[in-house]
């Protein structure tokens, strides 16, 4: 069986850079089609055209959410500078007020310090770690894509256990499906006789015939098995096929369906009532199939 993918996974990369650690997460759940989000930095937004195409060209479906971030490092130098240039003209602004002021208080250096542009924070230069962060968001969407296919591993698993089941199911309804229609042929003609009226043997046989056929299920039991080795086939196509995995559950359950109404006996019923559970329990594995 060729490997199923997940939308479920995670993928991290920290690495080290001049200053700072770089940080880069990515995770994703499942989702109709392609919903990426991306969370940069200031100053990084330039770059997300050709982070976004990254991560499209190896994620088909699912939501992702990846969030890329920077730490200064302690050991980096300071986190934050004095700009005196800027602390000077505050003082002026602030001792030309106070000579207008009668009784005005001394200057504090706290009010100083928090007028705007007084302390700045040191900023990285975002055009030296477009590639290294190329790079980093690289690492992590192999980890995503590694982490989608173990969990679609085991979905392939579970599938492939529960299309087993129902073609035990059918195969077993098949058997049977003989002595149903002998039963159900005899069920009625004990019904007609029990009229004792004087009734044509022909037309009798001919109703007979055709209630026969409208019971018979051997064409629902044959699209069953058909749509299970549709199934096992699509597992073989090497990329994306959650929709078509999603379009075969609705039609295995739309032949279930047909199996349970046209049932003559109770056992065909329950057997259509287990196809059902078993083929519900496909589709929400389904519906986490890239």
């Amino acid at each position: 069986m060729a490997q199923l993918n997940s939308m479920t996974g995670f993928g991290r990369v920290e690495t080290q850079v001049p200053d700072a650690s770089l940080e880069v997460e990515i995770r994703s759940v499942n989702h109709r089609y392609l919903d990426l989000q991306i969370r940069l930095p200031d100053g990084f937004r330039r770059l997300e055209p050709d982070l976004r195409q990254l991560v499209a060209g190896s994620i088909k479906r699912g939501k992702i959410d990846a969030t890329i971030s920077f730490s200064l490092r302690q050991d980096g130098g300071p986190a934050t500078q004095l700009n005196m240039a800027r602390a000077e003209e505050v003082i002026n602004h602030l001792q030309t007020i106070a000579k207008r002021l009668d009784n005005a208080a001394p200057i504090s250096p706290v009010a100083v310090m928090r007028s705007p542009g007084v302390i700045e924070e040191h900023a990285l230069e975002p055009a030296a770690y477009f590639e290294v962060v190329k790079q980093a968001l690289q690492g992590a969407v192999e980890q995503l894509r590694e982490s989608r296919a173990k969990e679609g591993d085991k979905l392939g698993q579970m599938i492939e256990v529960r299309c087993g089941q129902i073609l035990e199911i059918v195969a077993a309804v098949k058997k049977r499906l003989p002595t149903v229609l002998a039963e159900i042929r005899t069920k009625l003609q004990q019904r007609v006789e029990s009229l004792q009226a004087q009734i044509d043997q022909d037309r009798l046989e001919q109703e007979l015939t055709i209630i026969a056929q409208k019971l018979d299920v051997s064409e629902e039991l044959d699209r069953l098995q058909a749509h299970v080795t549709e199934v096992r086939a699509t597992f073989e196509h090497g990329q994306p096929v959650g929709r078509r995995l999603d379009f075969l559950m609705q039609e295995l359950n739309r032949e279930a369906n047909t199996l349970g109404s046209k049932s003559a006996d109770t056992q065909t019923t329950q057997a259509a009532v287990d196809l059902k559970v078993l083929i519900e329990q496909m589709r929400e594995q389904v519906q986490n199939v890239e």
